[in-house]
């Protein structure tokens, strides 16, 4: 019998700690609902970008994700809800051309993280809107953040502003800093150096 409890489910290294840490990068941006919206732009199959508006974004599909989330600073959040609209959805909207194997996910203030279209297209991969059933608050990404539960947190970009489709890889604001480029919490895929062959960009 499968065995679910905390201890089980933490990554090699993960603690589970008293509160809901938060951090991040830089300050916290004002969300102005009249002036925010999302670019799907790069390689995409129509060679065309497109941006949805607020209100056009905010009434996509939604699903919701119960999911653990670990940090590469090594403190997990166990059992999080999220609520949001699947990246398969924005998929299905706006095809990648052919060859499209990573995204880049952009962030207010020029903040990236890269990821595989592997990871991007998984079920549990989406834009959250909510946390626990409610609105993310300012801190934690509002109105929209990336959440991609099975890599380390800093995948899940707060903030989100715009999915580029990419031809070949290219290292986000971390990955450029000496983190690993994928970000397993499961291989301890913390920094650049753990790299094996194939794992970054060429």
């Amino acid at each position: 019998m499968p065995d679910h409890t905390e201890e089980a489910r933490l990554p090699p290294g993960q603690y589970v700690p008293r509160g809901h840490p938060v951090l991040h990068y830089g300050r916290v941006p004002q969300f102005r609902p009249e002036r925010w919206n999302l670019a799907v732009f790069g390689a995409t199959a129509s060679g065309e970008e497109t941006r949805f508006a607020w209100p056009e974004f905010s009434a996509l599909p939604r699903t919701s994700v119960i999911a653990d989330f670990h940090c590469v600073t090594k403190f997990s959040i166990m059992g999080s809800e999220w609520g949001g609209v699947p990246a398969t959805v924005l998929l299905d909207l706006v095809p990648p051309a052919p060859g499209v194997a990573h995204v880049m996910i952009w962030g207010e203030y020029g903040y990236s993280a890269n990821i595989r279209m592997s990871d991007f297209q998984r079920d549990t991969t989406l834009f959250a809107l909510e946390l626990d059933e409610k609105p993310l608050t300012a801190e934690r990404g509002l109105p929209v953040r990336m959440v991609v539960p099975h890599l380390y947190a800093w995948k899940s970009v707060k903030w989100v502003r715009a999915v580029e489709y990419l031809l070949a890889d290219r290292r986000g604001f971390w990955e450029e800093r000496g983190y690993h480029n994928v970000g397993d919490p499961w291989r301890e895929q913390r920094y650049a150096y753990q790299e094996e062959p194939g794992e970054g960009p060429a």
